[in-house]
């Protein structure tokens, strides 16, 4: 069966502190383990107002203590923020805290605008450009072969942490192929590339000694309901938020509105549902028939969900759906 999983951004919605927001992650990440979803996913964005998952090794620590089985990780730790060693220390610590629980996925975007990025990463603009060798450095602090090195990570030094590389874009999947790891693809912001990276990256792929075949996660957006007439009213606040992401004009989610016509315009609506290729968005019987076909066309090992939803218990149903359809159907792999 196709593996489901979950990706948080920790949103923030309109009328709730950013304290309800991780108490909520925690209650989807429990009901979530309890329906059979691979991983809980945290995405690291800065300098986002409806956005609050810019300490992302310290929400994976609360999800990971707060859960029994599940997987918890980065969909992704924003690489050129960062010093190898750091992660790796973090990481170390996460994967020593929660043994056999903890994923590392690596993004070379900066997670947030160019004024921010220089913010974090100071002169070292560049910093994407050393990505390929920063992700090497990573696999060398986790290798026990590391132990006589001038500079260890302690913890974190032989320590079973799966690397996948996550990208939006065709380079990224050259990398992950001729690294042999596993391979996440934005598809749920930046569906462009999907098809196109996925096959690039199979084509590929090189064998190596974390893992000996292509795996290909795809993220994608999803708003499940009991009708596709509700799904469709609730899919509205992932609309406003993505209005949001293109005019620059963000703002805590949104709650659900009955015509759209009121707030884009018809370029403004052509971009987003562009950005949203991907979506899934209806009833049980609907999202389970285009599941299938999705499924079936680009033959990925996993799916991953991402909810903008406003309502908390209709985003708690729209996982419970989704994990019901992917339990109802059956893939075939191209």
């Amino acid at each position: 069966m196709l593996n489901y999983s979950v990706l948080d951004l920790a949103t923030v919605v309109e009328g709730h502190s950013i304290a309800d927001t991780y108490h909520r992650s925690l209650e989807i990440a429990r009901q979530a383990e309890e329906l059979g979803y691979s991983r809980y996913w945290f995405a690291e964005h800065h300098n986002m107002m409806n956005v609050a998952s810019s300490a992302t090794s310290v929400l994976i620590s609360y999800i990971a203590g707060n859960t029994k089985k599940i997987r918890v990780g980065s969909g992704g730790i924003m690489l050129p923020n960062h010093a190898p060693l750091v992660i790796a220390e973090q990481f170390g610590t996460l994967a020593t805290l929660y043994p056999n629980r903890i994923d590392l996925g690596l993004g070379r975007a900066p997670g947030t605008d160019q004024v921010t990025a220089k913010a974090i990463r100071g002169e070292n603009m560049n910093a994407p450009h050393y990505f390929p060798h920063d992700v090497k450095s990573l696999l060398k602090f986790f290798s026990a072969d590391n132990q006589d090195a001038a500079v260890r990570s302690i913890p974190g030094e032989g320590l079973d942490i799966p690397i996948w590389i996550l990208g939006s874009s065709t380079d990224s999947a050259h990398l992950a192929a001729a690294m042999g790891l596993p391979y996440a693809f934005a598809s749920h912001f930046a569906p462009t590339y999907f098809r196109e990276a996925i096959a690039i990256y199979r084509n590929n792929f090189k064998p190596s000694q974390y893992l000996q075949k292509p795996y290909v996660m795809a993220c994608v957006n999803v708003v499940a309901a009991d009708t596709d007439e509700e799904a469709e009213y609730l899919s509205t606040s992932v609309k406003q938020f993505f209005m949001g992401v293109i005019t620059g004009k963000r703002r805590l989610l949104q709650p659900p509105v009955k015509d759209m016509s009121t707030i884009w315009n018809g370029i403004e609506k052509d971009h987003i549902m562009g950005m949203l290729a991907y979506a899934f968005i209806g009833g049980p019987e609907k999202i389970t028939r285009e599941l299938q076909q999705f499924a079936d066309e680009t033959g990925i090992d996993e799916i991953m969900a991402t909810s903008h939803i406003f309502d908390h218990q209709a985003r708690l149903r729209s996982y419970k759906l989704f994990a019901e359809a992917v339990h109802k159907s059956t893939f075939a792999k191209v």
